[in-house]
């Protein structure tokens, strides 16, 4: 009789399922590795292009910096004109959803799975993360699975997010707390860098 890692006895259909698990996770880790070495690439439209061939969805105008890290592709979407720093860590083993004008700093880490601590097997458990337009998210600040980043939010440099923010809230610390509140609430901003064709066409015109 087959088991599992807990030691549980496993009906044929519960291995034909594993199995299968299995070699989709196989194939995701190349994925992974490949999209690893196309993310220090030097050019965001070749990043861009092979990131959208992953099933990310990329609004008009957003950008990935370089030495971004994802679980699962699949499931992040992203709004237009956001900026996504160096090094970021992008888990889409849930629904994450980026909105428009979000601008996120380097080494920022957005998680939406994580272990039950309280589980007697240590299982998995997920939930997406949904973060609003016009955010700031300071560098390596860390999201925590099944929060909600409210329009207009700021979170601090090196913050814990474990909890909901409120719209325009301006959150700090370990874990983060609000110790603020952002005074513009007509936010109309653009955040757009130029890319090579945009920027010949300023040079040029």
């Amino acid at each position: 009789m087959i088991q599992d890692k807990d030691g549980n006895n496993l009906s044929a259909g519960q291995v034909n399922t594993k199995t299968i698990n299995r070699i989709k996770q196989f194939f995701l880790e190349v994925e992974l590795y490949f999209l690893g070495i196309v993310s220090v690439l030097p050019f965001s439209f070749i990043r861009q292009f092979f990131y959208v061939l992953s099933g990310i969805r990329i609004g008009q105008g957003s950008t990935i910096n370089p030495g971004a890290r994802f679980y699962n592709p699949s499931n992040v979407r992203i709004g237009q004109d956001t900026i996504i720093g160096e090094k970021v860590v992008l888990d889409g083993r849930d629904n994450l959803t980026i909105g428009n004008h979000v601008d996120i700093a380097s080494e920022v880490m957005i998680y939406n799975s994580e272990h039950d601590i309280n589980d007697p097997t240590f299982a998995a458990k997920s939930a997406p993360v949904i973060i609003e337009d016009y955010v700031f998210i300071g560098p390596r600040a860390i999201i925590l699975p099944g929060v909600a980043i409210g329009k207009g939010a700021v979170v601090g440099a090196g913050a814990v997010v474990t909890k909901n923010v409120s719209e325009f809230a301006i959150v700090g610390g370990v874990p983060a707390v609000v110790i603020g509140e952002r005074k513009n609430k007509e936010l109309r901003y653009r955040l757009h860098r130029l890319g090579l064709i945009d920027l010949a066409g300023k040079i040029f015109s």
